[in-house]
């Protein structure tokens, strides 16, 4: 067992706080930060606007970004924490779009079969770090960041999402993982809920790579 990790990946829904988090953390341990950039993607604002036009294009681009993030993460030789990991994208965005009639089954049956292909060629994350937050605190924290493409959003849509997100965490089996209440545990404006996170995470790590000596 290393004696640290080598990646440390953020799992949650659209606006639970996985960059903020990503950030913070990257700061407190010293780790290099892998982010989304949902904005440097080119399909974003037009998938808003219309899903089932850009959905497939949208969830492909998404997917390659993911799985080059992390090869680059494991062929380095420092830590990284991931604002989000490839396994969303195949569990829960692509699935919860297939099933909306946004993506046709004949693109979600490419989708699988490219990510199955990727999967196979990398590892799960040392520890995954899943943000489950309700509703209500989505819904807040997207209206607070303002992003133009999110206004479009429903809330049908988010709630799908959610309920996906449970049901993949209640059967993720691939790593180690750590669920942290975001409804509860103010980590973006409040220094005890943060330093109440990294002393859930310090406590993780040890146990997991700590060699003691």
């Amino acid at each position: 067992m290393p004696s640290r990790p080598k990646y440390i990946a953020l799992a949650g829904n659209i606006g639970a706080g996985k960059t903020t988090l990503s950030t913070q953390l990257s700061k407190y341990f010293n780790w290099d930060v892998h982010y989304e950039n949902a904005d440097d993607n080119p399909y974003i604002t037009d998938f808003y606007e219309d899903m089932k036009r850009w959905a497939f294009n949208l969830q492909i681009y998404f997917l390659n970004s993911r799985y080059k993030q992390v090869l680059k993460i494991l062929n380095g030789e420092h830590t990284v924490i991931q604002d989000r990991t490839i396994y969303e994208d195949a569990f829960i965005f692509a699935p919860n779009l297939h099933e909306m009639g946004l993506m046709s089954s004949r693109d979600f049956e490419n989708y699988l079969d490219i990510f199955n292909t990727m999967s196979s060629q990398i590892s799960a994350p040392d520890l995954l770090i899943y943000l489950r937050a309700s509703i209500p605190t989505l819904v807040s924290r997207i209206h607070d960041r303002g992003r133009e493409y999110e206004g479009n959003m429903s809330l049908d849509y988010l709630k799908k999402l959610n309920q996906r997100y449970e049901d993949w965490i209640s059967t993720y089996k691939e790593g180690n993982l750590l669920v942290i209440d975001a409804d509860n545990i103010n980590f973006i404006n409040d220094p005890e809920g943060l330093g109440a996170v990294i002393d859930m995470v310090s406590g993780e790590l040890h146990g997991l790579f700590q060699t003691g000596g």
